[in-house]
């Protein structure tokens, strides 16, 4: 375990030790931080700051496709639109990175060659991570060995559920360890590790503090809501329990750590109403692609259409905009 995390250097000793932990963090008041997310969530953000907020969230999508369908032409044009949005205004900011399966990491990674934008992958068994975990580290490997900059990962939620944290923990470490590929060894950081918690099937928000501490303490660089292919994905009141989680492991072992709510985010107004969120509760830190990413499919176009309605007084159809 790192040395940041060195307060709790017992805690993953055995099942035991860490069932104690868990549970002994406090328990999420339900009414209170579905209060509390709806009510930042009517925040008015207007003209120029709405502006700023535009930009800041497409700097912060991760443009995803994970269909049985893609092909490398897919790929190819997304990555297009990841660099530039709206190749009509250059002044759009790029997208924080594109997201495959590990077998079109090698093409999109070609295809971002030099432009900025990072190349994730999904890996673990994707999206059920039911397979053993010689499978999910072949996994990982390859798409790290193929560029992938980044890695989200699922936990093994029945192994959650039914109380063998040490196993999801162990997991956790084990992939994390994967995503350093031979670097490591040379003193390279490897690839950013990022545990989707699913937490539509945590069924509690206790259940979802829980995970976020499970997920942190085995060396996650970010936690994630969800795959997008269970319902609800992502939701604020979800997003405001990870973004406290996050808040208060940097108080407590110095490291932080990032979150990114994915799924169901289709509107300029929802990604705004995150980064209220966000600065609300974990703070103006969080603000920025480095700790906080929107997973999303469609997101994109309206922010594009949005941002187009602010500088020129109208809107532009949603065919203007390339399909993601």
């Amino acid at each position: 375990m790192s040395t940041t995390t060195a307060p709790f250097a017992e805690v993953a000793s055995s099942n035991a030790t860490l069932r104690a932990f868990l549970h002994g963090l406090p328990g999420v008041d339900r009414v209170g931080a579905d209060a509390r997310a709806a009510m930042l969530g009517t925040r008015s953000i207007k003209t120029t700051a709405k502006a700023q907020a535009i930009d800041l969230a497409i700097s912060m999508v991760d443009l995803t496709t994970l269909e049985g369908a893609d092909t490398p032409g897919k790929v190819r044009a997304m990555c297009a639109k990841a660099v530039h949005p709206d190749p009509t205004d250059p002044s759009v900011p790029r997208v924080a990175a594109v997201c495959v399966y590990p077998d079109l990491v090698a093409t999109a990674v070609r295809a971002l060659d030099g432009s900025g934008v990072k190349v994730a992958s999904v890996a673990t068994a994707f999206p059920s991570g039911r397979s053993s975990l010689d499978v999910k580290v072949t996994d990982t490997a390859l798409a790290v060995a193929a560029g992938a900059a980044e890695i989200d990962m699922v936990i093994d939620r029945g192994a959650f559920l039914s109380g063998d944290y040490l196993k999801v923990f162990e997991e956790i470490t084990v992939v994390k360890a994967a995503c350093g590929g031979a670097g490591v060894a040379r003193g390279e950081q490897g690839a950013h590790l990022k545990v989707i918690l699913e937490t539509g099937e945590l069924a509690t928000y206790d259940n979802v503090r829980r995970a976020s501490w499970l997920a942190m303490l085995a060396g996650a660089d970010f936690i994630k809501t969800s795959t997008g292919k269970v319902q609800p994905a992502a939701t604020l009141p979800v997003t405001l329990i990870m973004l406290e989680a996050v808040r208060d492991f940097r108080l407590r072992t110095g490291r932080v750590i990032g979150v990114k709510p994915a799924g169901g985010i289709r509107t300029t107004k929802d990604a705004i109403k995150y980064l209220v969120l966000v600065n609300e509760t974990a703070g103006a830190d969080w603000l920025t692609p480095d700790l906080f990413r929107l997973g999303a499919s469609t997101l994109l176009n309206d922010l594009l259409m949005q941002r187009q309605k602010m500088a020129t007084g109208r809107y532009a159809g949603p065919d203007y905009f390339t399909l993601d």
